[in-house]
């Protein structure tokens, strides 16, 4: 299995509308924290997640979350 890129060692905060979001697993998207396709030429897909409602998401900006696509705080320990 691939490894994913690690983009950032902290979580992405953003204020999200309510709507169907592709979180970028791979870590290679150019459009962090979003799946752009860049997963490709990888064996890693991104995660969809219906977000039911506004809300503030901390998406997992390292790719190591065990409660992806959410920050666990597991960037601190890489």
């Amino acid at each position: 299995m691939s490894e994913p890129l690690i983009p950032q060692k902290a979580p992405y905060a953003v204020q999200e509308t309510a709507r169907k979001v592709a979180w970028c697993q791979c870590g290679r998207s150019s459009n962090q924290p979003y799946c752009d396709g860049s997963h490709r030429d990888t064996d890693i897909r991104p995660i969809v997640v219906e977000l039911a409602e506004d809300r503030l998401v901390k998406w997992c900006g390292c790719k190591h979350s065990k409660n992806k696509p959410y920050c666990d705080g597991s960037h601190r320990s890489l």
